[in-house]
């Protein structure tokens, strides 16, 4: 066994290795993809771009920290107090910027606005700001540059609104120019929200002019760009970020799946026993915090060079190519190991809590030490927790029975009193905290009006939900959120499905009233009929023996009729529950034994073969012996007429604890087709087309006489198999009530 267990091991750990080695190798295939990335995102275009971009904000604030050192309108120091070193001094330092006015207008806003949409190459600019040179001014105002890799144009309304934002430059593209332009008419509106009621001097009425040549625009870009954007940008190459996660997959699904085959199961090494709270802490720590980025750094470095040089072709060295690999075989590693201790809670379930959590032998060893006073203590903060749960239960439901149809003004007025009483103790010795008091008092009268307010109205929806309901729209869908009255809307809407409910039993009993007026008429016509057509035949007839042959059809079809007209008023009665049940000792098996002796004729003559299944014992059971006849003669005259000649019928009898379960069942000599639930309804045939004799009530003659005696008839089908289940329950019957003839019915 220990030599199959190790050589087990040994299939097992270098399977392990040599997924981690693929995993790491595919890693290190994807590099030349993550290589071409790092370079489109280094490329000048892109740099440009992203510093372009990220200087919006600074210029945004740079329009009022050089409008103010023009105007002179806000004190220095307090412009040095609101803005301090902002990014804008760095930035200011690569580029040429100036204030300027229009020069036949004097910086108006009119004019500026108007000039703006037209003729902007024809305007003539003065410059605001002080010691700037002549050339400088000449390029920065210039209709067209070639002198400036980047220049932007602000101009401001008279009344301090930014009217319009222009960028244009020898390394921006139209369409770079324009998402310029709606970039920083963005970052200027986020600082006149900041700055446009403070203290410090908003410009009005100047245009600002920033410029900057290629060769300041490639210095600030060296001199911002740090080399962590870069390693972050990594993450979003798909080279690196798809082939890691569909890397990462496989390897929690063959951590996950490798212990199924049991040649290749190492999860029962000491390695991967190991506490539930270390595997996770290690995970945390891999994902959600700084190591999380330490192998994107290794990447980064290797292939920037900076960490070990690259070859000349690009590719890595053999160091940077073996660091890279160990490293990527560490890191599935670590998640292998991880996924395959976790996956012990599968299989040992419970046990896996108890011997392998180290918060369960802490919260146990405090248990043990802490039994000594722990008891004490728990019943003590029970105790204060009992009662305080009881005191806020109290005024809650105080709260649940405020009449919210009244007005209820005076009732909050008064918990706000009290309230305001209660507050003026905790600040007596605060003077000011009295005036904070009556804000508050007020504040707090208004939200409980308004909370009031909205109870009314979820109290109205109720009201009208009722309504509806009273005025009898049954299908309109209580809807609403009604808070408090929400029990009570649940409850309407169990009252509205049980009015639908009864609303649909009655038009169906008004249906079966309907059919069975219909039906009664069609089958006592047609003996009615007969015995009137073959007794004008026996009046004229002189042949003695047609008239005898007349006679016995006459008397055929009246007892057909006796038959219906009893069935008729038998099942009228038990509906009615009109009917009065002589209750007596019955062997019920030998009651059934007597109906199939009674029947016998006509389960020959239907070529059926029964099989019974009856108790040897005998079964005594308070019982209205006829009705019980009944019950069973009309199950089994049913089976007699619908049953598939030359097949067998089961009849089964178990005696149980409180009840006597019987169940009949045969198959089918045609398709069963009908509703199981309304073939015990009168004068509904499972023979749609009433080809076979019968009044149609015979199962519900049965299952009526079954329900007075307080049991069930149940019918079901199964494909043509039909089954019917009696249960009747055994009643404890005094001797001398046995003896009455009425007996109550239920």
């Amino acid at each position: 066994m220990d030599i199959r267990s190790k050589s087990s091991r040994k299939a097992g750990i270098i399977a392990v290795v040599l997924l981690l080695a693929f995993c790491a190798l595919s890693m290190l295939r994807s590099y030349p993809e993550m290589s071409a990335f790092l370079e489109s995102e280094e490329s000048d275009e892109t740099m440009y771009m992203e510093g372009l971009y990220s200087i919006g904000n600074d210029l945004a604030e740079g329009n009022y920290i050089l409008y103010n050192e023009y105007a002179r309108e806000t004190d220095p120091g307090q412009v040095l107090d609101e803005f301090g070193q902002r990014p804008f001094d760095l930035v200011r330092k690569y580029m040429d910027c100036a204030v300027f006015a229009e020069e036949d207008a004097g910086g108006d806003a009119e004019t500026a606005e108007t000039s703006e949409g037209s003729g902007e190459q024809d305007r003539e600019l003065s410059v605001l700001t002080e010691n700037l040179a002549e050339d400088t001014q000449e390029l920065l105002t210039a209709p067209e540059t070639d002198h400036y890799a980047f220049r932007a144009e602000y101009r401001f309304s008279g009344d301090g609104m930014l009217s319009g934002v222009q960028v244009d430059g020898t390394v921006l593209s139209p369409e770079d120019a324009y998402n310029l332009e709606n970039n920083y008419i963005r970052e200027t509106e986020i600082e006149e929200d900041n700055y446009g009621i403070s203290s410090i001097s908003v410009p009005a009425g100047v245009t600002v002019i920033y410029g900057m040549t290629k060769e300041n625009l490639d210095a600030y870009i060296k001199a911002t760009d740090p080399m962590y954007p870069d390693i972050y940008s990594l993450s979003s190459s798909g080279a690196y970020r798809d082939t890691l996660e569909m890397l990462g997959l496989l390897v929690i699904a063959a951590a996950l799946l490798l212990p199924l085959v049991r040649r290749l199961d190492i999860s029962g090494m000491k390695m991967f026993a190991v506490p539930f709270e270390i595997p996770v802490l290690v995970l945390f720590l891999c994902f959600c915090s700084d190591l999380y980025f330490l192998p994107m750094q290794v990447v980064y470095g290797s292939l920037t060079g900076s960490l070990l040089p690259t070859a000349s072709t690009g590719g890595l060295e053999l160091p940077a190519m073996l660091l890279n690999f160990f490293m990527w075989m560490l890191v599935f590693g670590v998640l292998f190991w991880a996924v395959t201790s976790l996956r012990a809670i599968v299989r040992m379930k419970g046990a896996y809590w108890r011997e392998r959590t180290l918060t369960y032998r802490l919260i146990c060893r405090i248990r043990n030490r802490g039994d000594e006073y722990g008891g004490t203590m728990t019943k003590k903060a029970g105790g204060a927790f009992r009662k305080v749960k009881s005191f806020i239960s109290r005024q809650y439901d105080a709260l649940l029975h405020l009449d919210f149809q009244d007005k209820t003004n005076r009732t909050i007025l008064k918990v706000v009193v009290i309230n305001f009483l209660l507050l003026c103790v905790v600040c007596a010795f605060w003077y000011y905290g009295i005036f904070a008091l009556i804000v508050y008092s007020v504040i707090l009268f208004l939200f409980l009006r308004k909370y009031t307010k909205d109870l009314q109205e979820k109290y109205k929806m109720l009201l009208k939900s009722t309504n509806q309901l009273a005025d009898g729209h049954l299908d309109v869908p209580i809807e609403g959120d009604i808070g408090l009255f929400n029990p009570i809307q649940e409850e309407l809407k169990k009252i509205q499905k049980g009015f639908k409910k009864a609303v649909d039993e009655e038009v169906k009993n008004e249906r079966m009233k309907t059919e069975l007026v219909t039906n009664v008429s069609h089958d006592l016509r047609t003996p009615l009929t007969a015995i009137i057509t073959y007794t004008d035949l026996l009046k004229n007839e002189e042949d003695e023996d047609k008239r005898k042959e007349y006679i016995e059809v006459l008397e055929k079809k009246s007892l057909r009729l006796k038959v219906l007209i009893e069935d008729l008023f038998e099942i009228s009665k038990a509906a009615s529950r009109n009917i009065v049940m002589h209750y007596m000792k019955v062997d019920i098996v030998n009651l059934l034994k007597e109906v199939g002796l009674e029947n016998d004729g006509k389960i020959r003559d239907a070529n059926l073969e029964f099989r019974w299944k009856l108790p040897e014992q005998k079964v005594v059971m308070y019982l209205d012996s006829q009705k019980t006849y009944r019950i069973f003669e009309n199950l089994i005259v049913n089976i007699t007429k619908y049953a598939m000649p030359h097949s067998r019928v089961y009849i089964e009898m178990k005696d149980q604890e409180n009840s006597v379960h019987i169940s009949m069942k045969n198959v089918s000599a045609a398709e069963l087709d009908f509703d199981v639930d309304e073939i015990t309804d009168r004068f509904v045939r499972g023979d749609s087309s009433r080809n076979t004799e019968g009044s149609g009530l015979g199962l519900a003659i049965a299952k009526s006489f079954v329900e007075l005696q307080h049991g069930t008839l149940k019918i079901s089908t199964e494909a043509d198999l039909f089954k019917a289940d009696i249960v009747l329950p055994k009643m404890d019957m005094p001797e001398e009530e046995m003896t009455e003839h009425n007996s109550s019915i239920l």
